[in-house]
């Protein structure tokens, strides 16, 4: 459908293992360089301002309550794996009925993995002690990792369409590992161990787990400010199929600045262009959105007035918890307006 007709940065995608159904999806991202950006959103069918999902048959959105339309990338995260709902209260088999349903409707589902390790008590956040050096083959607690991976790979393998058919996804693990916020980021990790820990990621969920639905992500926070810098922690063209970036910082006024975004997209869109793979803004926002202009003020200037919208595949907004955390308005708020004129840009793309 015309919505999923993207841009992307490349001419090819680097696949490395055989898979059958992720480059349809691949193909399906970056079939028209030109057309636009999809826009997407955390949770989108999970939550919102003032509501909760509870009908399978009944979806809602906070961006379709402000433009009639749901968008078309549907973000999901695995933390809390394992468990009946994940770590924002979502329900797994929930969140299974809607990517499929998404899926269904033409929309691209995509997975972070805010994950807990060793128990429930060690969340992402966790920066107490060092984890990545033990779970890694041969660390003393490798069979945590396989444990959680197995539970991932259960659940990707139970997307399936009405006919039996496995539904390609996104998957973004390990992001923002050149923060210090996370137990994977660069105080608590070296280079070459996080790469390990990705590498292991993939391998185990390709190749062991026989997952041929994943299209791989690699995503670091917005501090870097050449090409070296946003690949010290690359694990390598054979394991990433997208590369992306999340910045909510520069957007704020002790941030780099709007030219700063733009600059790092441009890093990100260079890198991918040569190696034939996809670009992304795979995490921003403006939490509770105190700039009332924010949309068009903005993040049209970084995405439409810079022409990036031709070369990135989509922007992900993150999630509306409620009043005092979200990124997407709600009626009354005095971004709403501004919002919906924003996604009237013919270059933002919209699940119609």
């Amino acid at each position: 459908m015309g919505a999923v007709l993207l841009g992307c940065a490349g001419n090819k995608s680097v696949v490395s293992y055989k898979t059958k159904k992720a480059p349809k999806l691949l193909k399906k991202l970056k079939k028209d360089n030109h057309k636009g950006v999809m826009l997407g959103h955390e949770d989108a069918l999970a939550y919102g301002i003032g509501w909760k999902h509870t009908k399978i048959d009944s979806l809602q959105s906070d961006v379709k309550k402000a433009t009639n339309k749901f968008p078309v990338v549907m973000g999901w995260d695995l933390g809390g794996i394992g468990d009946a709902a994940n770590l924002d209260g979502v329900s797994f088999n929930d969140m299974k009925l809607l990517a499929i349903q998404s899926h269904e409707k033409g929309a691209i589902n995509t997975f972070n993995w805010h994950p807990f390790i060793y128990s429930d008590t060690i969340s992402s956040w966790d920066t107490s002690t060092k984890i990545v050096e033990t779970i890694l083959p041969g660390g003393n607690k490798h069979q945590a990792l396989i444990l959680k991976l197995d539970q991932i790979a259960t659940f990707i393998s139970s997307l399936k369409t009405k006919s039996n058919k496995s539904i390609p996804v996104i998957f973004r693990p390990w992001h923002e590992m050149n923060g210090t916020w996370f137990w994977w980021g660069k105080d608590y990790c070296t280079p070459e161990e996080y790469k390990a820990l990705f590498k292991f990621t993939v391998d185990y969920l390709k190749r062991d787990k026989g997952l041929d639905n994943l299209i791989i992500a690699y995503s670091p926070d917005r501090q870097f400010y050449t090409e070296k810098q946003y690949l010290e922690w690359y694990p390598g063209d054979a394991y990433v199929d997208i590369l992306g970036v999340d910045n909510y910082y520069d957007f704020t006024e002790n941030g780099d600045g709007l030219q700063a975004v733009i600059n790092k997209l441009n890093i990100v869109v260079g890198l991918a262009d040569e190696r034939g793979k996809l670009a992304a803004f795979t995490e921003t926002g403006s939490d509770k959105l105190l700039d009332s202009a924010w949309f068009t003020d903005k993040l049209s200037k970084v995405l439409i007035e810079s022409e990036l919208y031709k070369k990135i595949s989509y922007v992900l907004l993150w999630r509306n918890r409620d009043e005092e955390h979200f990124y997407v308005p709600y009626k009354g708020h005095p971004a709403f307006q501004d919002f919906i004129e924003f996604t009237k840009n013919e270059n933002i793309l919209l699940l119609k």
